[in-house]
């Protein structure tokens, strides 16, 4: 039994070896923004309010070990502000992506071939999750927050994994 387990971590830790040797895999998450002020007298570019700045310092702890190269984000108040503790505690810089060429930057995140955060919005997020892994996902209602999209892309093909963040605001 023993032998069979070293020989089942030999041949698993080979095949991640070899895959991250070849760069055939890579794991691209995508958050919505978090909470963003309604009552803010911006309007169309609104900042986060207290709890949406809770939740993206939540976020760069939920990445503080994962593996991201790229962190991608749209030129709002809101998403830069999410994605900006995360990329502060990886020493990225934040790069911005257009949210109404999805086709194209999805096209782009396969290109790159890196592991990338991307953040966006309600109507976006899931909506690229689909065209990274070949689903048809919509738009998802404006007040969900909590969803991380995970899609691992092996051979240029995506699998799709749904995590609910248990992050709960601290008023």
């Amino acid at each position: 039994m023993r032998y069979l387990v070293i020989g089942l971590m030999f041949i698993t830790g080979q095949f991640y070896v070899n895959a991250q040797a070849d760069n055939e895999t890579i794991t691209i998450y995508l958050v919505r923004h978090s909470e963003k002020d309604l009552a803010s007298s911006n309007k169309s570019d609104p900042q986060l309010t207290q709890c949406g700045e809770q939740r993206s310092k939540e976020l760069s702890n939920f990445f503080k070990e994962v593996n991201l190269e790229n962190i991608y984000s749209t030129n709002y108040n809101r998403t830069m502000n999410t994605a900006r503790p995360t990329a502060a505690s990886k020493a990225l810089d934040i790069i911005e992506y257009n949210p109404q060429d999805l086709k194209t930057f999805s096209k782009l995140l396969i290109e790159k071939n890196k592991d990338a955060l991307v953040v966006g919005h309600s109507n976006t997020t899931g909506v690229l999750a689909g065209l990274l892994t070949g689903e048809v996902i919509g738009a998802f209602d404006l007040d969900i927050y909590n969803r991380i999209y995970q899609v691992v892309i092996n051979k240029k093909k995506g699998r799709l994994h749904l995590f609910h963040s248990s992050f709960v605001c601290a008023d």
